[in-house]
């Protein structure tokens, strides 16, 4: 289960906030302003321990691993996370800042979010990843990342029942140029009509997931589901209350905040307080009526602090 508060102090050196808040929508960018040295490393490394513990039990379990193998022990080359290749520590690390961010800052509606345990157990592919590489330590290659969405956040009221859930998506890019931004969040280009020389977005990007996606998201069974298996008398309330929301016939009522948060690298010539996104009203592509939470985290060391900060979990 996650258990960790958000590093508020470590997030406050190292980043700096310019938030914007209106009636359905909720717009924050982050600047860095402290190198992503060992201290804050060393702040953020407890909540990352935190939210991929329950998939790190899960998979060494499910690998026949040691959950601390010894160095030269079976397995210690496919120690989770530390084991990830390159993009998908980067898909994770975006995963666990959306949790981060939820429980630390000021989201749109001014709820009181949680995030009882984080879903990295249901990346099927990096559990077969890591049951093959604790066999096989030449057996490396990149992974596929889950499907579903990347995180869910709950709120739940004072008789323990849930009212309200976020969930959405959140994406790493090394640089985040205009060209790139687009191709995220409205897809990538394609010819139309084709041999036409005419290239448009074909519209399956960021937008059309979330647009897309249902109000009670899959994401929500699978968060019942671990609770169930993990804490089932501490979560009890919880679990019979995301019951009642998920029966298909008169089901109990919910609300659902979208997520969107961008994290990467700033492109050149890009000015401090500068946003990625539309920050003074909704984005006309967010169709929904939900509200939304857009968040943007532009880093100067990002690949470095991430490699450095996923090498150091569970030393």
């Amino acid at each position: 289960m996650h258990k960790q508060a958000p590093p508020n102090a470590t997030v406050n050196k190292w980043l700096i906030s310019y938030p914007a808040l209106m009636k359905g929508y909720g717009h924050i960018l982050l600047e860095q302003i402290a190198p992503g040295d060992a201290t804050i490393r060393e702040g953020l490394r407890p909540y990352f321990e935190s939210a991929h513990s329950d998939a790190r039990d899960y998979f060494h379990a499910y690998a026949g691993m040691s959950l601390h193998p010894d160095a030269g022990a079976p397995g210690f080359n496919a120690k989770y996370p530390n084991c990830l290749p390159s993009k998908a520590r980067r898909g994770v690390f975006g995963e666990v800042m959306s949790g981060l961010m939820t429980e630390a800052l000021d989201f749109v509606g001014h709820h009181q979010w949680v995030v009882p345990v984080f879903l990295f157990r249901n990346q099927e592919d990096a559990r077969q990843y890591i049951y093959v590489l604790s066999r096989d330590p030449s057996r490396t290659r990149e992974i596929l990342g889950r499907k579903g969405d990347d995180f869910i956040g709950i709120v739940v009221n004072d008789d323990g029942s849930v009212s309200r859930f976020i969930a959405g998506e959140a994406k790493w890019r090394k640089q985040w140029i205009p060209s790139i931004l687009d191709e995220v969040m409205l897809g990538k280009k394609v010819e139309i009509p084709k041999n036409s020389g005419n290239l448009v977005h074909d519209g399956k990007g960021v937008w059309f997931e979330i647009n897309r996606a249902l109000d009670v998201p899959i994401g929500v069974k699978q968060l019942q589901d671990i609770l169930q298996e993990l804490a089932p008398d501490e979560y009890a309330d919880v679990i019979l209350s995301l019951d009642r929301i998920q029966q298909l016939e008169n089901p109990g009522p919910s609300q659902r905040t979208d997520l969107v948060l961008l994290v990467g690298g700033s492109a050149a010539g890009r000015s401090p307080g500068q946003p990625l996104l539309e920050r003074a009203h909704k984005p006309a592509q967010h169709e929904k009526n939900r509200d939304l939470q857009v968040v943007e985290i532009i880093l100067s060391d990002g690949d470095a602090l991430i490699d450095a900060l996923y090498d150091s979990l569970w030393p």
